[in-house]
Formats: C-alpha cells, structure tokens, sequence
C-alpha cells in the first residue's frame, strides 16, 4: 500500500518559503525590472532611502553650498546674540524659531553648523565609498581570477596596510590632508586618503567571490567563445559578484562616518574653522551636562546617516541576490495550520481504514450467532 503523503492532499510538496517576488511574478521580466521590483518591495530600504534624501536635501539646501545661497537665514561662522540661553526653540514643523537646534557659547547658530557638519560627513562618505570601493573591487578581481604570483602579492599589501591600526594611520594621513589644502578640498582629499587605506576588508571579499565564480560553467563558456580576461572579470564575474560588493561597500561608507567622527573628534580631520559632525560633539563635550541639545543634533545625524546607509545596503543585497529569501511569519503560520490539519485528516483517514479491516476480520472469523452449523441443521 503507498504511503500517504502528509504534506498536502494531493501528494506534492508544500511550497518553500516565499522569496521576495514569488517566480510567477517575474517572469517576462528584465534582470533590472526584477532588481528594481525586489527593491520595492523592501520597506526598511524604501523609509531609509526617503530619511536619508531628505537629510541630504535639507543639509546642502539650508546653508548653500560651493557658493550657492541656501534658504536659512544662518550660516555656521555668523556671530549673533544669545537667546534664552542658547537653547533650541523649534516647537513643531511649523514653527521652527530663530535658532531651533540652540546655540553655542559664543553665539553661533547651531541648526547651521550641524548642517554644515552634515554637508563634510556626506561628502567624505561618498569619496571614501568611491575610492575605497574602486580599489578594493580592482584587487580582489585581479588576485581572485589570476591567483599565483598577482595574488600573492596583492594580498602581501592587504595584509602590510592590515597589520598598521586603521585610526593611527587615518590619524596620520588626516593630519597630511589638513596641512596641504583647506576648505572643501580638504575635505575631499581626507576622503582620498582614508579611501586609500580602507579597502582592505572589500578586497579579500572580492577575493572569495571570484574564487568561487571563476570555476563556473560560464567562465568556462565564455573563455571558450574567445572573450578577453578583462571581459570574463568585469563583465561576466562582476554582475555575480555585484551582491557582496554593494553589501560592503554600504557598510563601508556607514564605518567611513564613524572613522571621520572619530578623527574629528580627536582634532587630526576637518580642521577650524570648518565644523563636523565630530568636531562639535568634541568641542561642546564639556556642555554635556548642562546644555545637552549640543551632543544630541549632532549624534542624531551621525546615526540617521549609519542607519540608514545600512538599511539601503541590505535592501539592495536582497534585490541583487536571488538566494536571499525572506521569511514572513503569518504565511508561515498559515501554512503550518494548513499542515496540521492536512495531518488530522490523513490520520483520521488511516484510523477509520483500520477499523474497518478490523471489522471486516471480526466478521470472517466470528460465526454468526443464529447460524446453527452443519451439526444442529442435520
């Protein structure tokens, strides 16, 4: 006798737990349709990329930038009376006051000075991303695909910049940057320099990924049709890889804040008179307890900023990457009662076949009480 399946009814497999598009839904579908579709429907990514266009809107709209006038009426260098002590005087959305993140000691509008902090912490988290995302990329593609001598000695510099601390090093080229050029190229060129020393991480990822990728039976296809190495690397391997990179690269520019808050912090980044994120928690440390609006902007935008760089990155992994599934707990529950009443009844079934071969066993074996057998009918 086949043995029921408890699965469903029907005998099939119950269906795995649902991906983010289910495949009904993507078929016909470009590879960019697909990507764009997953991303839609990745509700932290979506808030996340909403909080951080409009941190950024509101950081380089306010005060200008590059010489374009902004819409506030501060800037972070322009000197003004105190007013009720310094403290912020936003009471709602509509109603923002004259100085709504406070002042500092000396007088300055602080809503602006931690604009102008927003505007140095993005740009230096876009220029770190890029050049530390590009090099990365670039040396784990060479030393994963042509391994032998080029890995070797590609990895011999990872592990040389490894073993130096990251801050010390940051430190001392922080301290290069700031001496050489002012102003907004300073800032980009700290980006520059911590960029240079901070895809190390990225690279050895890279690494593993064309690893794995360069023994596919596509690579070995495309070496086949006659295509270069530089074209099987970047065209062929890259698109597969594009996962881990944007993952990495996400938690690079959000670790690259952090980095450039520190060294702020410590006095070797964005020198005075330009102001950061980090600088103003370090220059108002000892208001911490008595005007604590100083410490809680700043900080605010420091983690908005991490946040929701990270939410975007794992957002963009999941569209990128069709291995990753997600998993929903009411489908999960639903499917689950579904099974467990699927199992009732295909016990319940066995049970009542059971009995009914006991019964039909009880009735060929038992004589029937008003039958009087050969005997007593002779």
């Amino acid at each position: 006798m086949s043995r029921p399946n408890p699965e469903t009814p029907s005998g099939q497999m119950p269906e795995d737990l649902e991906a983010p598009v289910a495949p009904e839904e993507v078929q016909g579908l470009s590879q960019n349709a697909i990507v764009r579709k997953r991303f839609m429907g990745n509700t932290p990514a979506l808030v996340s990329i909403v909080v951080f266009v409009a941190i950024v809107v509101m950081a380089f709209s306010s005060i200008g930038f590059v010489g374009i006038p902004g819409w506030w009426h501060y800037n972070y260098e322009q000197f003004s009376t105190q007013i009720n002590g310094g403290r912020p005087t936003f009471a709602n959305l509509l109603n923002w006051g004259d100085h709504p993140f406070g002042q500092d000691r000396i007088g300055r509008d602080y809503f602006a000075m931690t604009m102008r902090g927003t505007q140095q912490s993005i740009m230096i988290m876009f220029v770190i991303g890029a050049v530390g995302g590009f090099i990365g990329v670039v040396v784990g593609a060479l030393s994963g695909y042509f391994r032998g001598w080029i890995e070797a000695v590609l990895m011999r510099i990872v592990d040389i910049i490894i073993i130096i601390p990251l801050l010390i090093l940051a430190a001392v080229l922080g301290r290069i940057s700031g001496s050489a050029v002012s102003g907004n190229l300073a800032t980009v060129a700290l980006g520059l320099f911590i960029g240079v020393i901070i895809w190390t991480g990225l690279s050895r990822l890279v690494r593993g990924e064309f690893l794995t990728l360069r023994e596919r039976e596509f690579v070995d296809a495309a070496h086949i049709a006659g295509a270069s190495n530089t074209r099987i690397m970047f065209k062929h391997i890259l698109p597969n890889a594009v996962g881990v990179i944007i993952v990495n690269v996400t938690l690079l520019m959000a670790a690259a804040i952090l980095l450039e808050t520190a060294l702020s912090y410590l006095g070797l980044g964005v020198k005075s008179p330009d102001v950061s994120l980090g600088s103003l928690i370090s220059d108002n440390q000892e208001a911490f307890s008595t005007r604590p609006w100083l410490f809680w902007f700043p900080g605010l935008f420091i983690v908005a900023i991490c946040l929701s760089i990270n939410f975007i990155g794992d957002g963009l992994r999941d569209a990128f990457d069709p291995r990753q599934r997600k998993f929903k707990a009411k489908k999960a529950k639903e499917r689950g009662v579904h099974g467990s009443a699927v199992n009732d009844s295909v016990s319940a079934a066995a049970i009542a076949r059971r009995t009914e071969g006991g019964e039909d066993s009880g009735r060929h074996g038992t004589s029937d009480p008003d039958d009087d057998g050969p005997a007593h009918r002779a």
